[in-house]
């Protein structure tokens, strides 16, 4: 997990929602992740599924938010948890031993150790900048990002990311950045994830295993 982690809006527009991805994996993106608050269990696998095709052609890794078992379904190289979600153990039974596990730690050190002790494979922190999804989210220092890498995996930053900050975070220790509305929400969506990839030392995505079918 590093570079532009663009993760997705909630939109209800299936194919809409695919040809944004698409553009963001053509302008950089690294991974995608797959998230909709407000999706019913039809509309998601429906969803889920049109990404994995589009993951499949651009490459990269494909993450779903949440949902283990539709992460499985839909091929996905990974699930992404938070505090109200299944455990890492219950995760990784679902999703086995070959598939990513992230989670969201917030400005909580304390739970980035115990992610990583009990099998995260990385680590999500923030918010660090005010976010509009997430305007009452907890805000986290940029001293975490560099005190986390300590602990062995990816370090991913989140909230309010856009071109203009991202570069600061990166200097701070992020291995990554995850981002929706800079991305998604812009005019021009793959010059948009562009910008901020080039945030990030050039890495080749292009050659994925789990999407080489």
């Amino acid at each position: 997990m590093a570079g532009l982690y663009a993760v997705t809006p909630d939109l209800g527009n299936t194919d809409d929602l695919a040809r944004r991805a698409a553009a963001a994996l053509a302008g950089g993106a690294a991974a995608i992740q797959y998230r909709h608050k407000s999706a019913d269990a039809v509309l998601k696998r429906a969803q889920a599924l049109a990404l994995a095709r589009v993951q499949a052609i651009r490459g990269g890794l494909f993450i779903v938010n949440d949902d283990a078992p539709l992460a499985v379904e839909a091929g996905a190289d990974g699930v992404h948890i938070g505090t109200d979600d299944a455990s890492i153990a219950d995760a990784r039974a679902i999703v086995g031993p070959e598939r990513i596990i992230g989670v969201s730690c917030y400005d909580d050190f304390a739970r980035a150790e115990l992610a990583v002790a009990d099998g995260a494979d990385y680590i999500a922190f923030g918010s660090f900048f005010p976010s509009s999804v997430k305007p009452k989210a907890r805000h986290a220092d940029l001293e975490l990002l560099g005190r986390a890498r300590a602990l062995g995996v990816p370090v991913v930053a989140i909230g309010g990311i856009t071109a203009a900050n991202a570069p600061a975070l990166v200097r701070a220790g992020a291995s990554a950045v995850a981002v929706i509305t800079a991305v998604f929400d812009a005019a021009d969506v793959e010059a948009a994830a562009r910008a901020i990839a080039n945030a990030f030392p050039a890495v080749s995505f292009a050659s994925n295993p789990m999407h080489a079918s």
